[in-house]
């Protein structure tokens, strides 16, 4: 098929899966609403205009013009103005202002009947609930997208069949010809050994694993081992010196370790010059946890440190400094790797469809995490107002004080507006950088 049809095709399998992620995400908030008694008045995916709607219910659904996202509407997000005199609700000053305009919105659509059906009435665990609700369903699809990448597509799995040789010793950064009197033949290549060689003994000792093996030759520099491999049905002996060559320290992720400084770390090993066929294998559901928790490691640590990497993302947009290609990305980029991904048809299909349900799978986990940051207008900021609002009527019952009522979270409004400034800051970066500088993750 065509490498730009394939590449058109990666980037709508993704687009269809983020869509359908934010709208899961909504009704992961929608339906706890619901349940606990909360008049839900719409449920919207996008932001700006309207494109479509119909109103079923009580409730208005439908899509908007700016595909960045979704939200679920309901009365009452925060607890009416006081109206006892002591305070002129609209003249304090800007701050006050806005927060008292954003409790007349909520209160809005209240209705007569409605007043045991808003928001900041529920207790503070059912709020906490429908908070969770959406990274919680975020969690979920992930977790069923790795189950279905582990145990339906598998993962790549090494071999012990030989898929290339190689056919020089190169230092770390360096590069020889072939064919030039610089090529000094690696071991592999100087005993004859030839891809396609399925490798069934090392040293005396059966091979049943390519990582058992690798183990083997790394301890074995400089010193003279049989080898024993099967090629078109037939068993060949030879004999392999590995040589002591600086390699890569991967760490448990898989990827190369950096030191302080960013540089990759290297140690001295034994070196034969080969590599592993691999294949796509099928997986326990025991994997599937582990799986899962490692990536939420990951996003976890890139969300940690995102203000220093959204820096070095600037620095490179606007620089000749390469991307960090551990570093954040926007939904362009991701639609751009996956669009690479399907386009790479010397890969087999399986794998291709496998890596865009990974790719899924950890953009539902980094949508999860993310939306945990307790800050408001994220989903943590609400579950921090909830909890606080929970302290802070306890600490008040213990020392015999009236309850405070519920906490008025549209208080903090103005650094909403400048959290979600940042966030849409950060967005427009990111979506530049991935269109001027992209990741390079293949190299």
């Amino acid at each position: 098929m065509n490498p730009v049809i394939l590449f058109i095709l990666g980037v709508v399998f993704v687009a269809i899966g983020v869509a359908a992620s934010i709208a899961l995400h909504e009704i992961g908030h929608l339906v706890p609403a619901k349940l606990f008694k909360v008049r839900v008045t719409k449920y919207m995916i996008g932001f700006g205009p309207t494109l479509w709607s119909r109103k079923k219910g009580e409730t208005e659904y439908g899509f908007k013009a700016l595909p960045l996202g979704g939200f679920v509407a309901m009365i009452g997000m925060y607890p009416p103005n006081k109206q006892d005199g002591s305070v002129r609700p609209s003249s304090t000053g800007m701050f006050q202002t806005l927060a008292t305009e954003a409790r007349s919105a909520a209160h809005e659509e209240v209705r007569p009947g409605d007043e045991n059906r808003v928001f900041y009435k529920l207790p503070v665990w059912k709020k906490v609930i429908i908070m969770l609700g959406g990274p919680a369903m975020n969690l979920l699809i992930g977790l069923v997208l790795t189950a279905v990448l582990l145990m339906g597509f598998g993962a790549a799995t090494a071999t012990t069949t030989i898929a290339d040789v190689s056919k020089c010793q190169v230092a770390a950064g360096e590069t020889v010809d072939p064919d030039s009197a610089a090529c000094k033949p690696t071991p592999a290549a100087a005993s004859g050994l030839l891809p396609g060689d399925r490798v069934t003994s090392f040293d005396g000792k059966a091979v049943t694993n390519w990582e058992e093996m690798t183990s083997w030759i790394r301890a074995s520099s400089g010193r003279e081992v049989q080898m024993t491999v099967e090629r078109d049905g037939a068993s060949l002996t030879t004999t392999v010196t590995p040589v002591l060559s600086a390699r890569p320290i991967i760490g448990v992720d898989g990827r190369p370790e950096k030191d302080a400084d960013g540089k990759t770390k290297y140690q001295e090993v034994g070196f034969l010059g080969i590599g592993a066929q691999t294949e796509m294998v099928p997986q326990p559901a025991s994997t599937v946890l582990p799986m899962a928790g490692e990536n939420i490691r990951q996003v976890a640590g890139v969300i940690l440190n995102l203000p220093a990497r959204v820096v070095g993302v600037a620095q490179a947009a606007f620089s000749e400094e390469p991307r960090d290609p551990n570093g954040p990305i926007s939904v362009v980029g991701v639609g751009r790797v996956a669009g690479e991904v399907a386009a790479m048809e010397e890969i087999p299909l399986q794998a291709r469809i496998g890596a865009l349900v990974g790719l899924l799978a950890g953009l539902n986990f980094a949508l999860a995490v993310f939306n945990l940051v307790p800050l408001l207008p994220l989903d943590g900021g609400h579950v921090a107002g909830a909890l606080y609002e929970g302290v802070r009527r306890r600490v008040a019952k213990l020392f015999g004080k009236p309850d405070p009522g519920a906490f008025d979270i549209a208080k903090l409004l103005p650094l909403t507006y400048v959290v979600a400034s940042v966030l849409l800051a950060m967005s427009v970066l990111l979506i530049y950088a991935d269109i001027v500088k992209p990741v390079n993750l293949f190299g």
